[in-house]
């Protein structure tokens, strides 16, 4: 019995520590599953809005840059292949020359139209409305993307005179995100991650958040890295090095007495870039334009793009008009030429050197050397203009980067013309670097149509030097001060003439107009005590997303609210069957805890300064504001009432506020 009863003590206790040890491991299990939640969140929160989100960005934007390019490339090889293979049949060649990129632009037009037609065009400026805080729906979804990415291959891998912008991020909805993206795409585009943020903050942004500097930065930095590493391992690139390199000597780049010459490829290149957006807004208001020749191309959509490639490639045809404007050199093999260290007006009439490359298709033997650039050129320009504005994907900074090449190269040439023995200095003759001029005139024209002046830091990365500086920057500052006063920028341009809500700069001055003198004074509204009627009739009548709710009759503003929330639609309504119960249930007062509500507003006064408004709906990315007086509702005033008010008072000198307001009164709706 007392053996018996050890046993069971002995037992108790072995059952006891085996229950001890259980409950010991489940409870560091629980603990140690508890850290690795708290640390699994704290990686999502902390860094998965950050580094892995942006690690993320830059590597599929990587990706598909390089894959849109090596596609491209591709299909350039195949079309001069074709071209090569059909030598001595000129009848043939001409049909391959026209058929090849008729083929893939029209593809590329009819592929974003049956999948995105959003994704035509380059997405600047849609993306500088959506920063704005304008929802632009179907811009940012993933069939916008693809029709893109798919679309914007097929035009690059054409050869027409036609650019690789931006490849808008899909799955981002967040401010930064949308910067950071809009800096991924022009990195990625060229290998230049400095260049690609500082030319996206000035293209999109009035206000930029400095806090997303770094994201920019280093999302940038990431994708052009891997883009590189990318054309290192396809063979493309020996090591990870610029896009366009240069060789220019470092000791003595320049003398002062070119900088006059500078100067004027600044200048010329600003009325030449005002020019540019001109010419290419005013095709766009001519298709545009209710006109037999309109409707027909509107009605059949390949038309026009195909008879825009078609007229492109008879030009550029090279055993045609083509020999004289060197038509046989892609868009890469233009820029790689104009910017290297050769004089061609040297070598002209004299056989070519073997190291020349593909810059011998710029000498002729019965045409100069300025004679083929100035075709170029003057070719180039309306081409680039009107090919631009066809229903494809395609971006304008490729082109007109192109084309300030093609204009600083002839300047050069003569600058190398004029100077034949070079420029003494310090004993030593040192000659003209026309190449150097090409690099700045590049500069110049992009930073002249797009209003920046990091086209020159682009520029700097895109060649690998930074010998020519202060020459780039006084050319680009230059053509900036004429572009300005003559045109907006390409992308405001297009804003204006796809009449995107985008509220533009306030010019400086002093107004003398106030948020009284421009407000929309009927607004609708619901209270506190207000029924279900009322409500009912509100929806039947209006097309409003958002109501202003107020806590009585008087219009004292209390808080407001969301349309979508409302538990009430006409659809409930439908179900309703007993006629009297409907009648009674829409006497009875809303109850306002079902409707989601923002507590808090967006107000202004009465006296609100015009410019004041202006900043604070281009800071906060307001889409409309409140007006009260002395916590009364008394009217609302929206992104378009901003815009147009800013307009009407700059352009008629600040006429009349009462003629104003009668043309503003038809709109009584926010």
């Amino acid at each position: 019995h007392s053996h018996r009863k050890v046993a069971d003590e002995t037992t108790a206790y072995f059952h006891g520590c085996v229950l001890i040890v259980a409950l010991t491991a489940l409870h560091t299990f629980h603990t140690l599953h508890f850290s690795e939640a708290r640390v699994r969140r704290y990686i999502v929160t902390k860094l998965g809005e950050d580094w892995i989100f942006l690690v993320l960005l830059g590597l599929t934007m990587a990706l598909v840059s390089w894959s849109m390019d090596y596609a491209s490339a591709k299909s350039l090889q195949a079309y001069k292949w074709i071209h090569g293979e059909l030598k001595g049949n000129v009848p043939l060649q001409y049909l391959a020359w026209v058929t090849f990129p008729m083929i893939l632009v029209m593809f590329a037009s009819l592929f974003c139209h049956l999948v995105s037609p959003q994704a035509i065009g380059s997405g600047i400026p849609e993306l500088k409305t959506i920063l704005r805080g304008v929802v632009l729906k179907e811009y940012l979804t993933l069939k916008a993307f693809i029709a893109k990415v798919i679309g914007l291959t097929a035009a690059l891998g054409s050869g027409m005179p036609v650019g690789k912008e931006v490849n808008k991020p899909t799955f981002s909805s967040l401010y930064y995100i949308l910067t950071v993206g809009c800096a991924v795409g022009v990195g990625c585009c060229f290998g230049t991650p400095l260049g690609g943020v500082l030319f996206s903050i000035e293209v999109t942004s009035t206000y930029f958040a400095v806090r997303n500097y770094w994201r920019g930065y280093f999302a940038a930095t990431f994708s052009a890295f891997i883009f590189r590493v990318l054309s290192v391992w396809n063979k493309d690139a020996v090591t990870i090095t610029a896009l366009f390199k240069t060789n220019f000597r470092m000791d003595f780049p320049f003398d002062l007495q070119e900088l006059p010459a500078f100067a004027i490829i600044g200048i010329s290149c600003g009325f030449l870039g005002a020019f540019f957006v001109y010419l290419n807004r005013q095709v766009v208001l001519f298709m545009r334009r209710p006109t037999a020749l309109t409707r027909f191309l509107t009605k059949h959509r390949l038309i026009y793009p195909g008879a825009v490639t078609l007229i492109i490639a008879t030009f550029t045809f090279p055993p045609g008009f083509g020999q004289f404007m060197a038509g046989e050199l892609m868009p890469r093999e233009c820029i790689n030429s104009l910017f290297d260290n050769f004089t061609w007006t040297k070598i002209s009439g004299s056989p070519a050197p073997p190291s020349l490359g593909r810059s011998s298709a710029w000498l002729h033997p019965h045409a100069s050397v300025f004679v083929i650039l100035l075709l170029f050129f003057i070719m180039k320009f309306w081409m680039s203009a009107v090919s631009t504005t066809m229903p494809i994907p395609s971006g304008a900074f490729m082109p007109v980067f192109i084309l300030g090449a093609a204009f600083g190269r002839l300047v050069g040439e003569i600058m190398a013309t004029l100077f034949p023995n070079g420029i003494l200095f310090d004993g030593i003759v040192y000659r003209i670097l026309p190449g150097g001029y090409a690099v700045i005139g590049a500069a110049a024209m992009t930073g002249a149509v797009t209003h920046t002046v990091s086209t020159a830091v682009i520029c700097f990365e895109l060649t690998g030097q930074i010998s020519h500086i202060l020459p780039m920057m006084v050319a680009v500052i230059l053509a900036n001060m004429v572009a300005q006063g003559l045109q907006p920028s390409l992308y405001d341009s297009i804003i204006q003439v796809k009449k995107l809500p985008y509220l533009p700069e306030l010019a400086l001055g002093k107004y003398n107009i106030f948020v009284e003198d421009i407000m929309v004074r009927k607004v609708k509204f619901l209270s506190a005590q207000s029924t279900f009627r009322e409500l009912s009739h509100l929806l039947e009548t209006s097309t409003l997303k958002t109501i202003p709710l107020v806590d009585s009759k008087g219009r004292r503003i209390y808080h407001f609210s969301h349309i979508q929330s409302f538990t009430l639609s006409k659809e409930n309504k439908v179900h309703l069957s007993i006629k009297v119960w409907e009648e009674a249930e829409l006497d009875k007062p809303i109850d306002m805890d079902q409707i989601r509500i923002d507590p808090s507003p967006f107000q202004l006064v009465e006296r609100t300064s015009l410019h004041k408004t202006h900043t604070l709906f281009s800071l906060l990315s307001l889409s409309h504001a409140y007006v009260t007086s002395i916590g009364k509702l008394v009217g609302v005033v929206a992104l378009k009432e901003v815009k147009s008010d800013f307009f009407f008072f700059y352009l008629h000198d600040f006429c009349q506020v009462s003629q104003f307001e009668s043309v503003m009164q038809h709109d009584s709706e926010l």
